[in-house]
């Protein structure tokens, strides 16, 4: 296990949830070495899919940059000692969403129109 307490960066999951994430990824290393960032965060994600839901993501490693689109309380940041683990439910497992968040797209689509 990687030594170190589990430092949040950001998040919006309610505790429990927080709670889950960081005792999974503790849960993680214990079982793979700190240099088998693919099957911490294999572990992870299949874990958190099986106790609140499909649709989880989940990347770790020590060096990386991401923006990403979350179901909002589906999102926290956390480092472990030099590791750092994101994991997130993307919006796209929940149903499309409403019309008028969809207006800038449309105006798109017409603009294509007129230039046809």
């Amino acid at each position: 296990m990687l030594e170190g307490k589990a430092v949040v960066g950001e998040t919006d999951m309610l505790q429990t949830m927080q709670e889950d994430a960081l005792d999974l990824a503790a849960k993680a290393l214990d079982f793979y070495d700190v240099t088998d960032a693919t099957d911490i965060a294999r572990f992870i994600k299949q874990e958190f899919d099986r106790m609140h839901g499909p649709g989880w993501q989940c990347v770790v490693g020590r060096d990386f940059g991401s923006f990403v689109t979350h179901c909002f309380g589906c999102f926290i940041y956390f480092q472990v000692g030099s590791l750092s683990i994101l994991l997130f439910r993307g919006s796209a497992s929940f149903p499309e969403p409403e019309k008028n968040q969809c207006g800038a797209l449309e105006s798109l689509g017409s603009l294509d129109t007129m230039k046809a």
